[in-house]
């Protein structure tokens, strides 16, 4: 059985597991102890990791998708954790999906260059720092860039007075999200506690050169001045910066653009889907071709 979720779902497959004797693997893909700190409650995170200790210790297996959060997770006493889940559909997400139309209805011209930004837009995504960040760089670039946010979460409201200037877009589809992606032209992502950073993926897969913040799984996908910019995490200078320089140097953002294309296609996600089907045969002692799992 795979159990995703440390939540009241994952405890009760996990029960059932440990009970019928079922081989068990877990996943670990929310960085729940830096949520603490993001939602003031700090004074939480040691009791957060022995929670998460004692739930993935039964486990043949803990998937993770960074290499650092790994390393974090042995250091916590987990030691069965392996890195899988850092795949990107290369095929859905593509540069050929890029639209005059959806353009135009973010920028209003077609010269202008759209920022975006993806993600949920909570207190763990650092968003107080990309408010100040698009500050200045609006300050900066004027009516040469436009700034788009696609997600939904609690602090909507307040970005949406913070950044008038912005376009609002909210929840979007994955196939809405898709042409999104390829009708931007530079993606921004200050969060420091993603533990993959698979919006990154996604907007490289798209021909996007991504700012992101030089920290936790954002910085394994994302190469500096090659598929874009990795920064001081909490430097609004930095992200501000950035996004002016691939504003203004639309030859250099092609080319980070292309290269980010390149990467994301090497970590296309089938691979992974095959390399996961041989893991549950492993465990479960079947062979490969009759492997099968629970969720």
């Amino acid at each position: 059985m795979h159990v995703a979720t440390e939540g009241p779902l994952g405890v009760i497959g996990r029960a059932w597991a440990l009970k019928h004797d079922v081989p068990l693997m877990t996943s670990f893909h929310t960085d729940f102890p830096r949520y603490a700190r993001d939602y003031h409650a700090g004074v939480l995170e040691p009791a957060v990791w022995k929670w998460l200790a004692w739930f993935h210790r039964p486990a043949q297996m803990t998937h993770t998708p960074g290499d650092g959060t790994r390393a974090e997770l042995l250091t916590h006493g987990i030691g069965h954790a392996v890195v899988w889940g850092r795949g990107v559909d290369s095929n859905h997400f593509n540069p050929g999906r890029r639209a005059t139309a959806c353009r135009r209805w973010l920028a209003g011209g077609d010269d202008t260059a759209i920022v975006l930004h993806v993600g949920r837009l909570a207190p763990e995504k650092n968003l107080d720092v990309l408010v100040e960040a698009w500050r200045m760089a609006h300050a900066t670039l004027g009516q040469r860039v436009a700034f788009a946010l696609a997600g939904a979460g609690p602090l909507s409201r307040r970005l949406h007075a913070k950044l008038p200037f912005a376009r609002q877009i909210g929840f979007v589809d994955r196939e809405t999200l898709a042409t999104l992606y390829a009708s931007a032209d530079l993606c921004v992502l200050p969060s420091k506690t993603e533990t993959c950073g698979l919006v990154a993926l996604e907007a490289m897969a798209s021909g996007l050169p991504v700012v992101a913040a030089n920290a936790g799984g954002l910085k394994e996908s994302v190469r500096n001045r090659e598929t874009g910019f990795l920064v001081s995490p909490d430097d609004p200078r930095a992200y501000a910066d950035a996004i002016t320089e691939l504003v203004d140097q639309p030859l250099e953002r092609r080319e980070f653009g292309a290269a980010a294309r390149r990467v994301a296609v090497e970590r296309d996600v089938r691979p992974e889907d095959a390399e996961l089907l041989a893991q549950y045969a492993a465990i479960s002692g079947k062979p490969e071709r009759t492997a099968s799992c629970a969720a």
